[in-house]
């Protein structure tokens, strides 16, 4: 199939699975407006990144006699913002889940991937945690606390928010969100690397048939985490900083004294200066002490400013991947493309007209809310703007 994806074709994925989202109302005749007119239009505000979208479509149904909305989205009846809300906060984002999944399958099957994939064709998934919300004076059952240097206590809202990225690519895809929040039966507080497990759990058997390499910083590069992402046939690169890791540290000081690590050199000029990007590595190393521990593969990557000798950029990472003197430079590239996550997902979600709705800030519940309805809202609005 190599038909390009169109509007209409993830505007159908929408549907179908809104469709379906439960309604916690009581069962009467005097029900005015569907659950999926309240998500559409949940969806509208932020697909038009318009605060006042639906207040305009408003209008013109009554002075017009049709609305934009209707024939955009297939609204029936258009909802106010408190309707919205009213509507949508007794609904778990993870009823939106299979639309992430849908997209990326359906961005398979229309080839639309091919251009994602690096490492003999794998795709790039980084993982990473946000915050979206936090307060002092506000706090509800789903929030994580901190607590501050000024003695006050930090409410939060966080997520892992994977995505597709490949060095080279100003797009992401966005796959399914991770919530971190408290969990029934822990009395200990969730964390990111908690929800990483439980993302893989739930979905790591759908997109690994695809051929996918984890991407993540240090907070990974665990013998259980690497193990379990093993355990789904999926692959890893993810940051090590010796200080996490003082038993690895240890064996790689052994072998550079021993001249154990192999060494490449690239130059590459970037349009304005020449770069130079050297890369050591290594292969079977173990990753901690104690006779189950895990072998993995070490590099590090620093790169200079050819003529000052300025060190641009310095990590190591390890990985499951093979390290040979002929991928080692793509593996250490594809390494450094977990940083879009933040520039590329996170900080669109974050910063510009999105986040500052009266619609998402209004209550406390309309936080999830708003990461439930903006994310695939702009997994759509950017792969518009791609097929356009």
């Amino acid at each position: 199939m190599t038909n390009p994806l169109s509007f209409d074709d993830l505007q159908g994925i929408m549907h179908r699975h809104l469709a379906p989202l439960p309604d916690h109302r009581k069962k009467g005749p005097n029900t005015q407006y569907r659950i999926q007119d309240a998500a559409l239009g949940a969806f509208g505000i932020f697909f038009t990144q318009s605060p006042s979208f639906l207040d305009y479509q408003r209008t013109l149904q009554q002075t017009k006699g049709h609305n934009n909305v209707h024939t955009l989205l297939g609204v029936e009846q258009i909802p106010c913002d408190n309707q919205i809300r009213t509507l949508l906060d007794p609904i778990a984002p993870s009823h939106l889940d299979p639309v992430f999944l849908d997209v990326f399958e359906r961005l398979e099957q229309h080839r639309m991937l091919a251009h994602f994939r690096a490492l003999d064709h794998q795709l790039l998934v980084a993982l990473d945690g946000t915050n979206y919300f936090s307060s002092q004076a506000m706090h509800c059952h789903n929030c994580l606390t901190r607590q501050r240097t000024n003695g006050h206590t930090l409410s939060y809202h966080a997520a892992i928010t994977p995505v597709i990225v490949c060095p080279g690519q100003s797009q992401v895809i966005a796959l399914p969100p991770e919530y971190i929040m408290p969990q029934d039966g822990h009395a200990k507080q969730d964390c990111e690397r908690a929800a990483g497990k439980r993302w893989l759990a739930k979905h790591a058997a759908r997109v690994a048939p695809h051929g996918v390499t984890f991407l993540g910083d240090d907070l990974y590069s665990n013998q259980p985490f690497c193990a379990l992402v093993l355990h789904y046939r999926c692959n890893f690169i993810f940051t090590c900083k010796p200080d996490s890791h003082p038993t690895l540290s240890e064996r790689l000081a052994f072998w550079q004294a021993n001249d154990g690590l192999a060494a490449r050199e690239e130059r590459r000029w970037n349009g304005r200066f020449t770069e130079v990007t050297m890369v050591r590595y290594i292969n079977d190393v173990l990753l901690r002490s104690g006779d189950e521990a895990l072998s993995v593969n070490w590099f590090d990557i620093t790169v200079v400013n050819a003529t000052t000798g300025e060190q641009l950029y310095h990590n190591s990472c390890i990985t499951n991947h093979r390290l040979t003197a002929n991928n080692v430079g793509d593996v250490a590239r594809s390494g450094r493309g977990r940083w879009k996550i933040e520039n590329e997902n996170n900080n669109v979600l974050k910063t510009g007209a999105m986040t500052n709705m009266r619609y998402c800030v209004a209550c406390l519940p309309g936080v999830r809310r708003f990461s439930m309805i903006s994310r695939p809202s702009c997994v759509i609005w950017s792969l518009t703007i791609g097929i356009t």
